[in-house]
């Protein structure tokens, strides 16, 4: 590994210190801009350095490994050179093979729908989507307008199950301390919560469960922390962790009910089944569309009284975090959420492609994405290949054989030759600059209140970080609340409409052809390519979210998102380096989807060796 350290150390800068979107260029709207309609980059509201809170950690130096990383989906390893306190290089190994695309072969179209689902517990809507996409592609079909509305709501569903999920029970322990909790005041407590103007709980006996957790050395669902790391990093008040453990406490059963929304409209969940290439099995009724509507606003309001006072209460505690975790600079977003014109550009969450150092948002092109596998477990075609074009034929060495510098089951997706980051904040970037109102106004006062709380004038580039990567989401999670509601007023009033079309499904027109399902998952990014014949698939393949975001190099040496991002992320622990977690949990990767695994029913086991540096 000596020479491809080198190497990756010539390529390691991959996105400098940029400009910042134009705010006052940015289009009002709720994000349906035609694809021209772009935000120019102008030099205003440079960020001025954050301050520095954390103690000296110039004379750490060393290995440091996560093997695995925990509260994500998957099986993940970080491996870490740490010199002089900072990350100076770093490898994202996806642990297991994927071969979803293999079993696909041969299927009706319709099954893609159903099986590709069964990639991810967490994102299964998604990949039903974007597979039924794939499939109208291929069967030169649009759906009815009713059934855009309620694949909005039931993607919606999905999105808020996973962004609370995600905030409060995967990422929330790398900032909150239940422990620490038990000091808390209960009444100093509801003051705070009071003040923040955030959810009130019964905090007194939140404190006693906590308790009883302590007694008996079982923290139960706080377990797997690093509360003890030496880097001192857990700056919340007891009060305030207190409050926050009781929202965690809440957000399990706020989670569940979006699951239950996408239940109902999908049949069951996970892996919902009403939604198919040509459209929806769903009917909707009076009494389905109160069930959902009165879910679909109470998770809303909880949004809105809890999950965003609680963003705007931690985060002034942990503004270093925003110093580190930037990645690459640059951020692809398919869209999500269609508008009737069913434009990519036009989504509610638009599509776009925008870095730090680009002139404007443009309007993605397929034929501009790539994948190579240099340093994947996959038989090397030697170059980049559009995935149309692409294979998942999987080649681990045998034993004792050389690796030549592989390290995992992730391909490497590029666009333009670049490696791009995906995700909520890739989505709110895009619709920033392509002036969706919402996204904009909510964005600019959260950057007023940080501006305020750090003391000095913070700029849309402050967001390209682990902390803003983290707040960013949950701004995203706002609008789509407030989005759900909007969404089953619509169908309602279709179906309350005599002249309205309140059909659901439209018959193929083909049966051969081929098409692409360019969506959005929670964690970002989503293709499904599709080529059928004769009603049956020839080829398939997919790119997740988390295979752009944890892709190894590619053949010029040039880190993934990820790997970029931990570049210069401070270590103050070998052992428990919890920057770097944090800086992970904020992709949020899910690993599972990008590198899955199916037994063979020969019961056959294989291992991996995933570390750049061999056994240990």
């Amino acid at each position: 590994m000596a020479d491809e350290t080198t190497t990756d150390a010539q390529n390691g800068d991959q996105s400098s210190d940029a400009t910042q979107p134009d705010t006052d260029a940015a289009q009002s709207g709720t994000g349906t801009d035609a694809a021209e309609q772009t935000t120019t980059t102008d030099p205003v509201l440079i960020s001025a350095e954050l301050p520095e809170t954390r103690p000296s950690t110039k004379t750490i130096s060393g290995q440091s490994i996560i093997d695995p990383v925990n509260r994500i989906e998957g099986h993940l390893r970080i491996d870490m050179e740490v010199e002089d306190g900072v990350v100076k290089d770093a490898w994202v190994s996806g642990g297991l093979f994927r071969g979803m695309e293999l079993i696909l072969q041969g299927r009706e179209p319709a099954d893609a729908a159903y099986i590709s689902q069964r990639i991810c517990g967490v994102c299964p809507v998604s990949h039903a989507h974007a597979a039924c996409f794939a499939g109208e592609g291929a069967y030169g079909i649009q759906i009815p307008n009713a059934a855009r509305i309620i694949r909005n709501i039931l993607e919606g569903a999905q999105f808020l199950h996973s962004h609370i999920l995600w905030f409060y029970n995967l990422a929330a322990l790398d900032y909150v301390n239940p422990l620490n909790a038990l000091t808390a005041d209960p009444e100093a407590t509801l003051n705070q919560a009071y003040e923040a103007g955030t959810g009130i709980s019964d905090f007194g006996a939140v404190q006693k469960r906590l308790e009883a957790f302590a007694a008996n050395g079982q923290l139960s669902i706080f377990s797997g922390n690093w509360f003890d790391t030496k880097d001192e990093a857990y700056n919340l008040p007891a009060e305030l962790d207190l409050i926050c453990t009781a929202h965690y406490l809440e957000a399990l059963e706020i989670q569940s009910i979006a699951s239950e929304i996408s239940g109902i409209v999908g049949g069951k969940m996970p892996h919902v089944m009403s939604s198919i290439p040509g459209g929806t099995t769903w009917v909707p009724t009076e009494e389905k569309l109160d069930d959902i509507l009165f879910r679909a606003i109470r998770i809303r309001d909880w949004v809105a009284g809890t999950m965003i006072p609680d963003t705007y209460a931690i985060a002034p505690y942990y503004l270093d975090v925003a110093a580190y975790g930037k990645g690459v600079g640059q951020y692809i977003a398919w869209g999500v959420f269609d508008e009737e014109s069913r434009e990519p550009v036009d989504r509610y969450l638009p599509a776009g492609v925008w870095g730090f150092d680009s002139a404007s948002v443009e309007a993605p092109d397929e034929a501009a994405i790539t994948e190579e596998t240099p340093r994947s477990f996959y038989k090397d075609s030697g170059q980049p290949v559009n995935p149309r074009q692409g294979i998942t034929d999987p080649e681990y060495p045998a034993e004792g054989a050389s690796r030549d510098g592989r390290y995992t089951w992730d391909k490497a997706p590029r666009y333009n030759g670049k490696p791009y980051e995906a995700g909520g904040l890739a989505r709110l970037f895009v619709a920033y600059n392509r002036g969706n109102s919402f996204v904009k106004t909510e964005l600019d006062a959260l950057l007023r209140y940080l501006s305020s709380k750090a003391g000095a004038t913070l700029g849309v580039d402050v967001l390209a970080s682990t902390l803003g990567r983290t707040a960013a989401r949950n701004v995203e999670t706002l609008y789509i609340a407030n989005l759900m509601v909007d969404w089953i007023g619509e169908l309602v009033g279709i179906l309350g409409s005599p002249e309205s079309d309140a059909s659901t499904f439209a018959q193929p027109e083909r049966y051969d052809g081929e098409g692409a399902g360019m969506w959005e998952a929670p964690r970002g990014a989503l293709y499904h390519y599709e080529k059928i014949t004769g009603d049956a698939i020839d080829k398939y393949q997919i790119i997740i979210p988390s295979t752009w975001n944890i892709s190894p190099r590619d053949a010029n040496g040039v880190r993934g998102p990820m790997e970029e991002a931990l570049i210069g992320v401070p270590v103050a622990d070998l052992d428990k380096p919890i920057h770097a977690l944090r800086t992970v949990h904020s992709f949020d990767p899910c690993v599972a989807c990008a590198v899955h695994i199916t037994e063979p029913a020969t019961g056959r086991t294989f291992s991996t060796v995933t570390s750049p540096w061999g056994v240990k």
